[in-house]
């Protein structure tokens, strides 16, 4: 089963699709949906649901997990990713994709077993389940397939 993670953002929004392969994961692809910071807002929605419309037919994912909105200290920061986060979730509904929310804490503990881990940690992880070169970068993908990745283990758990 493909999975789609999305670290949602109006910036930057970070996907990545992830399906388990044998004994391990394969990553099918991810990046980052980047919208200008002088693009008026509704252009940048707009930017970010034609990006997650071309992720989704190119490569064709059967759930989606995204982060739950995560409660920034800084007010515009919450509200400016809950603006992406809505029209990310709108997309996903309108594409008939089935969504699971995961908040940061679950995607740590999924991962490393500890849910403070820092993003250097997560990064490795990551890192070492896809068997990946490198740490995965940009840091919204790298966010993205640990959701993924989250989705892929808490799935397996449910299922036994």
């Amino acid at each position: 089963m493909k999975v789609l993670g999305i670290d949602p953002g109006m910036a930057t929004t970070g996907w990545a699709v992830v399906e388990r392969a044998g004994d391990g994961y394969r990553a099918h692809g991810y990046g980052a949906i980047v919208t200008g910071p002088r693009t008026p807002w509704p252009q940048r929605l707009q930017e970010i649901a034609r990006a997650l419309r071309d992720v989704v037919a190119r490569e064709a994912p059967a759930v989606a997990a995204i982060e739950d909105l995560f409660i920034a200290k800084d007010s515009r920061t919450a509200s400016s990713v809950g603006h992406g986060r809505g029209v990310l979730l709108y997309t996903l509904a309108e594409l008939g994709l089935p969504i699971h929310e995961y908040n940061p804490r679950q995607v740590k503990v999924a991962l490393t077993g500890y849910g403070a881990a820092d993003k250097s940690q997560m990064q490795n992880m990551v890192q070492r389940l896809l068997r990946l070169p490198a740490p995965p970068k940009p840091d919204d993908a790298a966010d993205a397939l640990a959701i993924a990745l989250c989705h892929l283990n808490t799935a397996a758990v449910l299922v036994r």
